[in-house]
C-alpha cells in the first residue's frame, strides 16, 4: 500500500534566500534532510511548479509544493502476534518484548518477529524506515522497546540514540561475585575471527556500560546496568570481558563455574536457564512531539524472577 503526500507552503520573508532543502526541513520536520533532498532531485518537490536543486535559494513568497507517493519501506508481512503494549499514542509505541522473539525479519526469520507484529497492529508503519524499529533487543533478551509510529518520531528517536540522550537500563544475573559497581569503557566491533560474534577491538566503536550491584549471591550477582552507548551485544560482550558473563548466554557467557555450597535447586536453575538472563528494565526518552520527558519500567519476567529466587538461599550477604 502506497501513501500519497501532498503539501504546499509559502516562504515567509524571514526565510528568504536560504537553500530549498533547509527551508523544506523547516516546514516538514518529520522528514529527514536526505529524504527531502531525494524528493527535490526526483522532481517531487518543486518551487513555483519548477524543479530545482537542493542548494538553490528561495525567495520570499515562493511556493513550495510536494506531491509524492511513499513506497513501502520493506516487503514484510503483517502477522497477528500478541504484543505487550506498555504505552501508545500517535507517535510512539512502547512494548515489553518477551524472550525468544526476534525483532527484525532476516534470512531464516522472515516471520514471527516484532516487525511482523507491529505491522499488523499499525499498518501505517510500512511507510516508516525499518517499520519504526530504532533500536533492537537480542532475540533472547526481554524488556522495553520503543517503536516510532511517525516519521517525526523516527527522526527524533534516532537522534536521541545518536546523541546518547535516551536512557536505557537493564537487569542481569552474571557469574561471579562483584565487590562493587563500576564501568566498562571498551570499544566493540565484529570479532575478526568470527563474524557472527562481537568482540573488544581496539579499532571498534566506543562502548560504555555502567553497572551497580542489586544483590550478591554465592557465585553470582544480580546487576542493574545502564547503557551510555548501544552497540550490538554490548552488555553481553562487556560483562564477559570483565569475567562476569551473563548466566545462560550461549555465545559469550562461557561455562558456569559452580561454587561450593550451592543447593541442587540453584545448580539446576543455573545450568538449565534457557537464555541470557538479561532484561531491558527501564526506558527514558523525550516525546518527539510534545518534548515531554517520559519514562517506563517493567517487572522482571517470570524466568528471571525464578532464577534469582533459586539463588537466594545461597546469598552470602
Amino acid at each position: 500500500m502506497k501513501h500519497h503526500i501532498q503539501e504546499s507552503f509559502i516562504v515567509p520573508d524571514h526565510l528568504a534566500l536560504q537553500r530549498i532543502d533547509l527551508i523544506a526541513v523547516e516546514f516538514m520536520p518529520e522528514y529527514s534532510r536526505s529524504r527531502i533532498q531525494g524528493w527535490i532531485k526526483s522532481g517531487d518537490l518543486k518551487v513555483n511548479g519548477v524543479s530545482v536543486k537542493p542548494k538553490d535559494k528561495v525567495m520570499a513568497r515562493d511556493e513550495i509544493t510536494l506531491d509524492v507517493e511513499l513506497e513501502p519501506e520493506g516487503d514484510w508481512e503483517a502477522e497477528e502476534i500478541a504484543l505487550d503494549i506498555v504505552y501508545e499514542d500517535e507517535h510512539i509505541l512502547v512494548i515489553n518484548k518477551p524472550a525468544d522473539l526476534v525483532v527484525h525479519p532476516a534470512p531464516g526469520h522472515r516471520g514471527g518477529t516484532i516487525v511482523n507484529a507491529v505491522l499488523h497492529h499499525c499498518p501505517e508503519l510500512e511507510q516508516i524506515p525499518r517499520a519504526g524499529v530504532v533500536h533492537r533487543l537480542d532475540k533472547d533478551t526481554s524488556g522495553l522497546m520503543v517503536i516510532a509510529k511517525s516519521l517525526l518520531a523516527h527522526q527524533s528517536l534516532v537522534n536521541q540514540l545518536q546523541i546518547r540522550s535516551m536512557g536505557r537500563e537493564y537487569e542481569a544475573v552474571v557469574k561471579g561475585e562483584l565487590t562493587g559497581g563500576g564501568m566498562v569503557d571498551e570499544p566493540i566491533a565484529r570479532n575478526p575471527h568470527n563474524r557472527q560474534k562481537m568482540a573488544i577491538v581496539a579499532s571498534g566503536k566506543k562502548a560504555v556500560t555502567h553497572y551497580r550491584i542489586l544483590q550478591r549471591f554465592n557465585g553470582f550477582t544480580h546487576l542493574r546496568l545502564k547503557l551510555e552507548t548501544g552497540r550490538t551485544h554490548q552488555i553481553r560482550v562487556h560483562m564477559a570481558h570483565i569475567n562476569h558473563g551473563i548466566v545462560g548466554d550461549p555465545v559469550y557467557g562461557g561455562r558456569p563455574r559452580l561454587p561450593k555450597g550451592m543447593t541442587e535447586h540453584a545448580i539446576h536453575a543455573v545450568q538449565t536457564f534457557p537464555r541470557q538472563a538479561l532484561h531491558a528494565k527501564a526506558l527514558q526518552l523525550v516525546h518527539p512531539k510534545t518534548g515531554e520527558s517520559m519514562s517506563w519500567e517493567v517487572e522482571l519476567p517470570a524466568d528471571m524472577l525464578e532464577l534469582i529466587e533459586s539463588l537466594k538461599p545461597d546469598n552470602q550477604d
